[in-house]
C-alpha cells in the first residue's frame, strides 16, 4: 500500500507548488516526466527502455520497464533483460525468448532516498522554469509602466515588489532627484532593462527614463492613450525640466491643450509625480527651423541657419533673448537640442556685422576649451560678445574665477589692439 500512496502524494504536493508559481498544467506535466526520467536514468543507467506516463487528472504516475526476454541463466544486464522464467512469473505465461516483456515499476519501492532525490530534481527544474518565465514576461514589458510596493531601501537602490511578489530594482541613478520612499509605499516606474545572466533574471526599473514621461501622459491624457495624440519626441533633465513634442492627425484636437488640460488639470498630476519637474508641451512640426524655434521657447528667435546634413543650427537672437534661449544652467538649450536632435549654437543678433569680430573657438590655443564652453553657454560666442559683457556678469554667469576672466579679456583685447595697430601703420607712413 505504501508504494501507491507515496507517489500520488508527491505529485499532488508539486501540483500545489505549480499553482503558487503560476506554471501552466502542460508545462508542469512535462517537467514532472523529465524529472522522473532523470532520476530513473541515474538508477538504471538509462531511461531509453522506460515509459513514464503522467496522469495529471488523478495526480499519479505510472512507470513501465521494457525488457528483452533471454534464456534462463543468460541475463547479463537486469536493467535491460529478463529471464524467461521470471517473465512467466511476472504474469506473462505466453512469453518467449527474443520478445519484449513489460513490467510496471513502483517508484515508492525504491525508498525514501529516491523520492527525496526526485523532489530535489523537480524543485530545481521548477525554479529554473520559473526564472525563465519571469524573464520572458518582463522582457516583453520593457518600456512599460509598472507599479511596485517599496520593500526595502538601501543607499544605492530600492527594492520593489509587484503584485505577484516579483522583485524590481530601482537604482539610485534611475530615481528622480528628491525621490524619498518609505516601506510599504506604492510607486510607479517603467521597466528599463531585463537581463537573465546565469539564469538569474534581474528587472531594473526607472523613473528618469524618457519612457516614464510618455507612459504618464498615456495614463493622464485619454487622447494619447487612444492614439489621437502622438508623442513625437521627449527630452528630460529629471527633476528639473522636460520638453515634449506632440501632434494630432485630427485638426479638431489641440494636442497641447489636451495634454495640459483645463487650468493644467491633466499635467499637474504628472508634474507632482516627477517631483515638480517643469514640463513644456509644444506642437511638433517636421519643419526643422520651426521646430527649433518652438523648442527654444520662450525665447524669440531673430534668425536661424540650418545645416540638415550635420544636424547643426545657428540661432541668432536679440541680446535680451539670449538668456531665455539658454535658460537657467543651460537647461533650455540642452533640452531643445535633445528634443530636436540638432546641435544648437546661439549668437547675439545686433546691428553690427560680425566681419570684424572673431569666434571664441579661434582662441582655443590660448584659452582652455572648458572656459570657452562656459562662455558660450551664457551666450557669448564671439570675442566682442565677451568684451561687451560686464566683467562681473562674466564671473557670475559663466561661473569662472576672476583671474580666469581677466586673462580671457586680456587675450581678446590684445587681438583687437593688434588689428588696430596694423591698420594705423600705413596711415602714419602716408602722413610722413
Amino acid at each position: 500500500m505504501a508504494r501507491k500512496v507515496e507517489t500520488p502524494n508527491m505529485v499532488e504536493h508539486f501540483a500545489e507548488f505549480k499553482e503558487l508559481k503560476n506554471i501552466d498544467k502542460s508545462t508542469m506535466v512535462s517537467v514532472l516526466e523529465e524529472s522522473f526520467r532523470n532520476v530513473l536514468a541515474k538508477m538504471f543507467g538509462t531511461d531509453e527502455n522506460l515509459d513514464v506516463i503522467m496522469n495529471p487528472d488523478k495526480g499519479d504516475v505510472q512507470i513501465f520497464q521494457n525488457l528483452e526476454i533471454v534464456p534462463d541463466g543468460e541475463v547479463t544486464n537486469p536493467n535491460l533483460q529478463i529471464s524467461l522464467s521470471d517473465a512467466h512469473r511476472d504474469n506473462d505465461p505466453d512469453a518467449e525468448v527474443g520478445e519484449e516483456h513489460t513490467k510496471e515499476i513502483f517508484f515508492a519501492d525504491f525508498g525514501r532516498r529516491a523520492i527525496l532525490n526526485l523532489r530535489q530534481t523537480l524543485q530545481s527544474k521548477i525554479l529554473d522554469l520559473q526564472k525563465e518565465a519571469i524573464y520572458s514576461k518582463f522582457k516583453e514589458l520593457e518600456g512599460q509602466l509598472i507599479t511596485g510596493e517599496v520593500y526595502q531601501t538601501w543607499s544605492r537602490e530600492t527594492l520593489l515588489l509587484d503584485d505577484d511578489k516579483n522583485e524590481l530594482l530601482l537604482p539610485k541613478n534611475e530615481s528622480i532627484p528628491g525621490d524619498f520612499f518609505r516601506k510599504g509605499e506604492t510607486i510607479r516606474a517603467v521597466i528599463a532593462n531585463v537581463d537573465n545572466k546565469n539564469n538569474n533574471p534581474k528587472i531594473t526599473v526607472s523613473r528618469t527614463n524618457d519612457n516614464f514621461l510618455r507612459r504618464l501622459f498615456e495614463q493622464e491624457v485619454p487622447e494619447v492613450a487612444e492614439g489621437l495624440i502622438n508623442i513625437r519626441a521627449v527630452a528630460r533633465i529629471p527633476g528639473e525640466r522636460a520638453k515634449i513634442a506632440v501632434e494630432s492627425y485630427d485638426d479638431r484636437i489641440d494636442p497641447v491643450g489636451a495634454c495640459v488640460g483645463v487650468k493644467g488639470s491633466r499635467i499637474h498630476g504628472i508634474v507632482r509625480e516627477l517631483r515638480n519637474e517643469n514640463i513644456d508641451v509644444i506642437n511638433y512640426t517636421s519643419n526643422p527651423t520651426l521646430f527649433i524655434q518652438r523648442a527654444l521657447s520662450p525665447a524669440r528667435i531673430s534668425n536661424i541657419r540650418i545645416d540638415e546634413e550635420e544636424k547643426k543650427a545657428e540661432v541668432f537672437l536679440r541680446p535680451e533673448e539670449v538668456s531665455l534661449a539658454i535658460g537657467k544652467g543651460g537647461l533650455n538649450i540642452k533640452l531643445a537640442g535633445k528634443l530636436t536632435g540638432y546641435t544648437i549654437d546661439v549668437y547675439r543678433d545686433t546691428e553690427e556685422t560680425y566681419e570684424d569680430d572673431i569666434y571664441l573657438d579661434e582662441f582655443k590655443d590660448e584659452i582652455d576649451a572648458w572656459v570657452i564652453d562656459a562662455l558660450k553657454d551664457m551666450g557669448c560666442v564671439t570675442a566682442r560678445d565677451v568684451l561687451n559683457t560686464p566683467r562681473q556678469e562674466l564671473i557670475d554667469k559663466a561661473d569662472l574665477e576672476e583671474n580666469t576672466v581677466d586673462n580671457v579679456i586680456e587675450i581678446l583685447k590684445a587681438e583687437f589692439e593688434e588689428d588696430v595697430d596694423t591698420t594705423e601703420t600705413p596711415g602714419d607712413d602716408n602722413d610722413q
